[in-house]
């Protein structure tokens, strides 16, 4: 059974999409003959609208690009380039950075949030995920069934029936509560003369949208826009096509089916023997290797440990005095060894000027500190629902690493779902969620991810150096945030200054916004109304 339902177009749309789109019926595709302006800002609008991307652009970019030029394109049979070059330089001498210089925007739709996390794994692309702040799961795909991944190996098992039913419930729960958590927000936080219906709407509706995306199970699907070369492309097929799950193989290959419409050359070692399949391989083997002599290792170990926590489990006592020689040896002639001599010489005071002086007089979180901020770093363990894991993981410029999604670590009840009066029948549908996975896990390991609730707990590390924490503690500790991954930018934020110590780092991050908020995503929802109107 193919787990993908396709799009259907009238003749003269499949005329137009033709010149533009590799193809027009699987779920993933790349895009062609475009202004590079036109595929950013498809994207962009992608991220916020339930349409496919292919739907979108035919509803509300065609009427205002000029079409004739690009009568006779036909992008869905290839691209035939002249890539001898690229083919003499890159696949037969080995010049890995010429793969570096041609880039794709690649649509990837109907992906389960357990793909999507993977999809996002490279550090150098470029992604927009739809969003679940905006955008109901109430609404059904044109077949008539909810939008969740369907494993061919689930639905032929014994659970098969089971799984549809649960994942169907989990759904309805969602649909059902949805509406009513929306009016009694609205009764809560009534609307004021000062924001027109349309802000207070989108507002209302974002945080009763954050409130109940912890009844999503992690097969919910997703779409996706990837912008990346060639190289960085070949980096994630080749994780992908090591990876357990199916889905995320079976992705691998309909991706490289249509990247190689555009960038042939630079992905011909994916399916080399001895070039892509031979590093697939030793990924899959080392990981499954490594697995297996843990577990034989130490088998009693029990991965329970309710709560949700932030803990820094690793950091350099002389961080700040680190950042200071990088400050020294920068921005002067002197050797490293000197820089951590005169540095070592220097009295509080004189670290503070010069700490402050390298900071700067910064007028908004996008002005930070140079590298030297890059010479310490801090390491969190962290225990959160999978929805703010799901939003954390998409920091790229960091080290990430999460273990399977189960249920063992026990799930949040947002306080708004609490006091609305719908936690009983937001925990039963949770519990559905709980007892699914545990029948599931022995029998399917990885698939049984696919049932597990986003309220569920998952345990993940992120090592980051001091100027990704300040980038990632200040974008993520504003109003507009969800409360989860809020409460840790803001527990970062206070271990940093009080358990590493590292005072006049944690006092350069001086967009940290430790302020309440009622409506999340008000102050930004008129904010973009402001800009709509001066337009």
């Amino acid at each position: 059974m193919h787990p993908y339902v396709a799009e259907e177009f009238t003749e003269t749309e499949v005329g137009v999409l033709r010149r533009y789109f590799t193809n027009l019926e699987g779920p993933v595709f790349a895009l062609v003959n475009l202004p590079e302006v036109v595929k950013g800002a498809l994207f962009a609008r992608y991220s916020r609208s339930s349409k496919s991307l292919r739907r979108l652009f035919l509803d509300e970019f065609v009427g205002d690009l000029d079409l004739t030029g690009d009568v006779s394109i036909d992008a869905t049979v290839g691209l035939d380039r002249a890539d001898e070059l690229y083919q003499r330089i890159f696949f037969e001498y080995g010049d890995d950075s010429v793969a570096q210089l041609g880039g794709v925007h690649l649509a990837c739709e109907q992906a389960s949030n357990v793909l999507t996390k993977v999809l996002e794994w490279g550090r150098l692309m470029s992604y927009l995920e739809q969003s679940t702040r905006y955008l109901g799961y109430d609404r059904r795909l044109g077949n008539g069934h909810y939008r969740f991944y369907r494993d061919n190996d689930v639905l032929e098992s014994r659970f098969g029936a089971r799984y549809i039913g649960e994942m169907d419930r989990m759904f309805d729960t969602y649909a059902e509560l949805l509406p009513e958590l929306t009016d009694w927000l609205a009764k809560k936080y009534p609307k004021t003369p000062a924001d027109t219906d349309f802000v207070y709407r989108q507002a209302i509706r974002a945080k009763a949208l954050d409130a109940v995306r912890g009844l999503l199970p992690a097969s919910a699907l997703s779409n996706l826009g990837i912008y990346a070369s060639g190289q960085a492309y070949e980096s994630l097929l080749l994780h992908m096509r090591a990876h357990p799950l199916p889905e995320v193989r079976e992705y691998a290959a309909m991706m490289l089916d249509e990247l190689v419409k555009v960038i042939p050359s630079f992905l011909k070692r994916v399916e080399v023997a001895e070039r892509g399949v031979a590093w697939s391989h030793y990924l899959a083997s080392t990981k499954t290797t490594t697995h297996r002599l843990i577990e034989s290792m130490w088998p009693d170990v029990a991965s329970r440990e309710p709560g949700e926590h932030v803990r820094l489990v690793a950091f350099d006592p002389l961080g700040e005095q680190r950042v200071l020689e990088a400050i020294v040896f920068g921005n002067s002639s002197m050797s490293h060894a000197d820089a951590v001599t005169r540095v070592r010489g220097m009295d509080d005071e004189q670290r503070a000027a010069l700490m402050s002086a390298y900071v700067g007089e910064r007028k908004n979180r996008r002005h930070r500190p140079g590298r030297a901020f890059e010479r310490t770093d801090y390491r969190f363990e962290l225990v959160t629902d999978y929805g703010a894991f799901r939003d954390l993981q998409r920091h790229r410029l960091l080290t990430i690493e999460w273990q399977p999604l189960t249920v063992d670590l026990g799930y949040d009840v947002p306080e708004a779902i609490r006091e609305a009066g719908l936690a009983p029948r937001y925990e039963e549908s949770l519990a559905r969620s709980g007892a699914l996975f545990n029948d599931m896990r022995v029998e399917f390991p990885d698939q049984s991810q696919y049932v597990v609730a986003l309220a569920y707990r998952i345990r993940y590390v992120m090592q980051m150096n001091a100027r990704e924490a300040m980038h990632l503690i200040e974008l993520r500790s504003g109003p507009q945030g969800h409360p989860s991954y809020r409460r840790v930018a803001h527990e970062m934020a206070r271990l940093i200054r009080e358990e590493a110590g590292h005072r006049a780092i944690a006092g350069a991050m001086t967009f940290v916004d430790f302020s309440d908020t009622d409506l999340e995503r008000l102050e930004a929802e008129r904010a973009s109304e402001r800009n709509r109107l001066n337009r």
